[in-house]
């Protein structure tokens, strides 16, 4: 199949460091390659792919200290896909709804993959004035702010299976990786760590909007005995860095529409303990990939078990449900049925 990934500009494909969405769009992009298919990816131009390349913009937006209107670049790539659009089978944009109003007016088939959360009052209006457009779910729990939206599919993210393996290292310690933010609630995982006695190390990036969290409730709880503050670590490192921990605390207080660090933590073997919001039930296979918990006490004592689940239960279920070769298998059924519906009497190849 002509395939288009539409990547997010903010960061690169895949990113240098932090960026959840723009990671996917590369795991799944570089399959469709492997699997022969012809894939076009439009992201920024510090982006490494196997597929043909469209430079959107010289480098990752967060990394071009002069820009300053991050919808400009958006806006020009959306007319750029719009404009060659018959030139594929089937476009599969990753920017939420900004490709409505355009894509929604031409005649290839679309999908929108909805990375982010849907719980803001002022996105119900979005679905509502394009109950047509076809949309993807990483969860089924993200879907509940907006239940009557036109979703064909819950896409579950995946893995290369090679990427992150354990090591055979001691766990030692406890882990929070991936962003300093009210909602990951790292201010818990410190709070759970003190109390089991254990020290808690955290691989975290803090965006310019959380600056003020990090600095008047974060900063303050690390103190370098009980929590280490690490920074952003990159894929090559998390490997090592998840390996060597006890478990991953997932103290959440926010509806996750997925949660990539969960599966990150169980392809190297890491139980995760995660707090009973938003996706967490569908991806952590409570008592095998770790444990769900209600509350901070609830956390500490699940620490104590974790040493019961064995590790290699813990890669075997990544393996069995979140590898990139069955997300790619999911999207490609749901390409062959657009293109399908859309065009009936064209057979696509591929």
């Amino acid at each position: 199949m002509r395939i288009a990934q539409i990547a997010p500009l903010t960061e690169s494909v895949p990113p240098r460091l932090y960026g959840g969405t723009e990671r996917v769009v590369s795991f799944l992009t570089e399959q469709l390659v492997a699997m022969g298919h012809d894939v076009t990816l439009f992201a920024s131009g510090d982006s490494r792919t196997g597929a043909e390349l469209v430079p959107m913009w010289p480098r990752a937006l967060r990394f071009d200290p002069e820009l300053r209107d991050v919808f400009a670049p958006h806006v020009l790539m959306l007319e750029q896909v719009r404009r060659r659009a018959d030139e594929f089978d089937v476009l599969h944009c990753h920017l939420d709804y900004w490709s409505f109003p355009l894509l929604s007016r031409q005649a290839t088939p679309f999908l929108t993959t909805l990375h982010g959360r849907l719980d803001l009052p002022e996105l119900q209006s979005i679905y509502d004035c394009f109950p047509d457009v076809p949309l993807v779910s990483i969860s089924d729990a993200q879907r509940a702010p907006v239940p009557d939206a036109n979703f064909v599919a819950t896409v579950q993210h995946g893995l290369p299976a090679d990427l992150l393996t354990p090591r055979d290292v001691a766990p030692r310690y406890l882990a929070f990786l991936g962003r300093i933010c009210p909602e990951k609630r790292p201010d818990r995982a410190i709070r759970i760590a003190r109390r089991a006695g254990i020290k808690l190390k955290i691989a975290a990036k803090v965006d310019r909007a959380d600056e003020a969290y990090f600095r008047e409730t974060i900063r303050p709880m690390i103190d370098g005995s009980h929590a280490e503050l690490i920074g952003e670590i990159a894929d090559a490192e998390k490997a090592d860095f998840l390996s060597g921990a006890i478990a991953l605390l997932v103290p959440i207080d926010w509806p996750e529409p997925f949660g990539l660090v969960m599966i990150e933590a169980m392809a190297c073997g890491t139980p995760v303990i995660a707090f009973n919001r938003g996706s967490v039930p569908e991806i952590v296979e409570h008592g095998v990939a770790g444990l769900i918990v209600e509350n901070e006490a609830e956390a500490v004592a699940a620490i104590r078990r974790v040493p019961s689940l064995p590790r290699a239960a813990v890669r075997r279920g990544f393996e069995r449900r979140f590898t990139v070769e069955r997300m790619a298998d999911d999207y490609l059924a749901l390409y062959r049925r657009l293109v399908a519906r859309a065009r009936p009497a064209l057979r696509v190849v591929g």
